[in-house]
């Protein structure tokens, strides 16, 4: 069996964990909202039309952020669809997804949703087929507190005060030919100078999120960063970074290590940010909100013309598998050790779109295999996120080059004297034992050990079989100081500890 060691000490510290780590999406997309979250004739719904069922899975999740409405969907959406009485809604055709678009949510139902569960709504505008003077609209509609038209009209609505919305996305993925209303870098740094601009004079302490690459192999990477926060760098704070994975043929090896590429793809855009802060002579630090990530198997989708026109199409709603599980698992540990810099991130999406819960319409939910990755992370991530000393075995990758075969990360709640190991074991057919130095601890205790792993790592959840794939007790032991870990081959790890008394 292979060995890793790590070194774990309480006074070596990466940042603060950030809860916003842990956000999700919701997007008018297949059957995400419709049929997913938002089903007023399902028998669990309440008196709003939220599925109950779903709802106590999204609390057992963790979700801290939603964003909302898109996605490619908000570069056509007209925000003003969604308001008013429902029956008086129109029904329009979604040109990102080609889908009928009843309207029955809205922002409305959405906001509301978050103020329920307690979850920060994250708000995208339309900077495709609309601009400056729709985005202006919007957010007086969503956060005037005068005696204005539009509050008037939201207070019509039904709701009287403004809703407490700080995050706001200017576009999605303006970069991206895909895109309604796609720009070239410096159309779109001038569009998002000037919308961030009049954003402030509403509110100069809102939070504004600049359109980043899409992905990084996008042509213009690095690029778009530069012009778009050389135009806009006084007026946003955050620029996004999306990103999806799946083995490309066939590559398991590197599929499993796709974490390095999150990484790097991080590590990459702060770099740029902070070149920028540069010129300007700047200390102002942005961050990166990697606000769309998760497994993704593109290959099985055949674009959005190939879809046909209907009402909440099934579309996009990918099994995942324990190695699918394994490798949200890792992004979860990359983001986490990105915690100095990374503001948000989303997993993308919450309900049946590449999501980690499933739902049939009028039926039974249920946690797929990356549902629990997520919320063990959510759950016991909490404190300070460390800097490890990891000495791993390395595996050589087609797509990555040599990565280390454990990748992990730590925390330590100084108010409790709790410490989270979290580790995922990358390779596809090698067990490794970790030997994780705790010396720095005192006299530690082992809480628990739970662990995702199946013998098969294709074993999936379904609807008959919920729980075939979740976590289960992991082998570990402490002594002397020593937590040793044993690692499976294909497999993500969650161990608890307490804090043990130092020596005087």
């Amino acid at each position: 069996m292979a060995s890793a060691s790590i070194r774990l000490d309480p006074a070596f510290v990466v940042g603060d964990v950030n809860p916003r780590l842990f956000g999700t999406f919701v997007e008018h997309m297949g059957r995400c909202v419709y049929t997913g979250i938002f089903e007023p004739d399902h028998p669990t719904a309440d008196e709003h039309g939220f599925r109950g069922d779903v709802a106590e899975l999204v609390r057992e999740l963790g979700a801290t952020v939603a964003r909302y409405p898109g996605g490619n969907f908000v570069s056509g959406y007209n925000w003003e669809d969604g308001v008013g009485p429902a029956e008086e809604r129109p029904r329009r055709l979604d040109m990102a997804w080609r889908s009928i678009e009843t309207n029955q949510f809205g922002t409305h139902e959405f906001l509301d949703w978050c103020e329920r569960e307690d979850i920060e709504p994250m708000l995208a505008v339309n900077l495709g087929t609309r601009g400056l003077a729709e985005a202006i609209e919007y957010l007086q509609y969503v956060l005037g507190d005068a005696d204005l038209e539009l509050t008037r009209r939201r207070a019509a609505n039904g709701r009287g005060e403004p809703w407490d919305v700080r995050l706001w996305c200017l576009g999605n993925e303006m970069d991206g030919p895909w895109q309604m209303g796609h720009k070239e870098p410096h159309e779109y740094a001038r569009l998002a100078q000037e919308v961030a601009n009049a954003f402030r004079r509403l509110d100069p302490g809102l939070e504004l999120v600049a359109c980043g690459s899409s992905n990084r192999q996008i042509e213009t990477f690095g690029t778009w960063e530069r012009v778009t926060l050389e135009a806009s760098f006084d007026k946003v704070d955050h620029i996004s970074a999306h990103a999806y994975y799946e083995p490309v043929d066939g590559d398991l090896t590197s599929f499993l290590a796709c974490a390095e590429d999150m990484d790097r793809f991080i590590r990459e855009v702060v770099a740029t940010a902070d070149h920028v802060a540069a010129v300007k002579g700047s200390d102002k630090r942005i961050g990166v909100s990697f606000d769309e990530w998760n497994v993704w198997y593109q290959s099985r989708f055949g674009g959005e013309t190939s879809l046909p026109i209907q009402e909440a199409p099934r579309i996009i709603e990918d099994v995942y598998s324990t190695l699918d599980a394994v490798v949200v698992g890792s992004l979860l540990i990359t983001l986490l050790r990105h915690t100095d810099r990374v503001a948000v991130a989303c997993q993308a999406q919450l309900a049946n779109v590449i999501g980690p819960i499933m739902t049939e319409p009028g039926g039974r939910a249920w946690r797929q295999t990356i549902f629990h990755p997520f919320a063990l992370t959510a759950r016991h991530a909490k404190g300070r996120v460390l800097q490890l000393a990891v000495d791993s075995p390395r595996i050589e990758t087609e797509r990555h080059g040599s990565v280390e075969q454990v990748w992990a990360t730590a925390t330590h709640d100084p108010a409790t004297g709790a410490v989270t190991v979290l580790l995922a074991n990358r390779s596809l057919d090698e067990d490794i034992e970790v030997a994780v130095d705790l010396s720095g601890l005192g006299d530690p205790a082992l809480v628990e050990h739970l662990q995702v792993h199946t013998d098969n790592a294709s074993e999936v959840n379904t609807a008959d079989d919920p729980d075939r794939v979740r976590p289960h007790a992991g082998t570990s032991r402490i002594e002397d100081g020593i937590l040793t870990i044993a690692a499976p081959a294909v497999s993500w790890h969650c161990v608890r500890l307490t804090e043990g008394k130092q020596d005087a």
